[in-house]
């Protein structure tokens, strides 16, 4: 992989940077909605909702047209259009401003569908795991960083947290724009752009391998994104956690992730089976999830957040390159933008239940139904995934 290595060092600069900006908002967000605008728990979950609708809708597009006009044109759009939803953040002083803010950033977001393919265009089966992780560890550092900031920010002005999120994303594009080399060769002129996809989506139907697959990424996607929008609601409002605090356990989330996605899942990939890896993975998060509304103190909450981290970051990028093993060659962007897109369609129901299971049935939900959706991924693996992957190249 050395003569990938300076595309592959670049593509992680441009996420990190990307996510950085994505990271300043998360732990501020709800609160946000909820003290200035005056919204309640469910409306904070349909406001998360939207942005990962825009995902789920334009995933599959982006890595379809990713396939034709090449992957940095479209990651330099995506991160412009980031940039652009920010701004307006900065600017919100109503729920419909802030719902167009999200549509526009959940369009940019698709971004990191087409980094996947991206880095599977220029990894070896036996190392994509490793080239996977590096989106991990940009999420990681970008949830390290990102809240810490964001939460600091936030203390003297929210609108603050959108400029600083919108610098990060134009530093993101410009950096792609002069310095990320492309990872294809555009097909040709016979190639044709469609704008959805039901070639590719009737070879993932029809592959138990590609399909259980995804599905098993589509239940882990839910079970995080079912409490990431109600985690800052816990701190805040059941822990009385202030922004800083609040971006202190995000910091943890992203540390330890990145830590595990950075250096470990290398080392763990070439030592054991995908398969025990998704498995151990999923008992690590299943763990956590339990133990998290039952915290106690900052410490306990800290700890038990490791755990949860632990689980996500050996979890997610073998998910991620499971896919891209059992997608077809030429059909490498499309599969992954679908695979994005059904995760996204996850992110988009989990704050939706997260926000009313809340609200409604008491804060330890969200969390509880995010441990039973980890329990049935471990049951889908250990029944069905070893049947139909091939696992002896592991």
């Amino acid at each position: 992989m050395d003569k990938n290595r300076i595309p592959l060092v670049i593509i992680f600069s441009v996420v990190f940077i990307d996510l950085l900006g994505f990271g300043l908002l998360i732990p501020i967000l709800p609160t946000f909605a909820m003290d200035v605008l005056h919204l309640n728990e469910s409306s904070v979950g349909i406001l998360l909702a939207v942005y990962s609708l825009l995902q789920f809708i334009f995933n599959p597009i982006l890595g379809s047209a990713s396939d034709i006009f090449g992957r940095k044109n479209i990651i330099i759009i995506t991160l412009l259009l980031n940039a652009i939803g920010y701004l307006l953040f900065a600017f919100t002083d109503s729920f419909l401003l802030l719902i167009i803010s999200r549509i526009i950033c959940g369009i940019g977001g698709s971004s990191i569908g087409v980094a996947q393919a991206y880095i599977a265009d220029i990894t070896t089966p036996s190392d994509r795991s490793k080239g996977m992780g590096l989106i991990g560890v940009a999420f990681g550092m970008g949830f390290v960083f990102g809240p810490l900031i964001g939460g600091f920010l936030a203390e003297i002005s929210y609108s603050l947290v959108g400029y600083g999120s919108m610098g990060f994303s134009l530093v993101a594009a410009i950096f792609s724009l002069f310095y990320l080399p492309d990872s294809i060769i555009r097909k040709e002129k016979g190639g044709k752009f469609r704008l959805f996809d039901t070639v590719s989506l009737r070879v993932v139907m029809s592959t138990p391998a590609i399909f259980i697959v995804i599905m098993l990424f589509f239940m882990i996607t839910f079970s995080i994104a079912n409490i990431y929008g109600t985690f800052a609601l816990l701190g805040t409002y059941i822990y009385k956690f202030s922004h800083a605090e609040n971006g202190m356990v995000f910091g943890v989330l992203g540390f330890v992730g990145a830590l595990v996605q950075g250096g470990l899942i290398g080392r763990l990939s070439r030592r054991y089976s995908d398969l025990n890896l998704i498995i151990s993975g999923a008992v690590f998060m299943f763990v956590g999830l339990l133990l998290i509304p039952y915290g106690g103190n900052m410490a306990g909450i800290l700890i038990i957040t490791a755990i949860f981290s632990l689980g996500t970051g050996i979890l997610q990028p073998v998910l991620m390159a499971l896919v891209s093993k059992v997608a077809p060659g030429d059909k490498q962007g499309s599969i992954l933008g679908l695979n994005q897109s059904f995760s996204a369609f996850a992110r988009m129901l989990g704050p939706l239940w997260g926000g009313f299971s809340f609200q409604y049935m008491g804060y330890q939900f969200p969390f509880l139904t995010g441990a039973i959706f980890t329990l049935l991924s471990i049951l889908v693996s250990v029944l069905f995934l070893k049947k139909h992957v091939n696992f002896n190249n592991n």
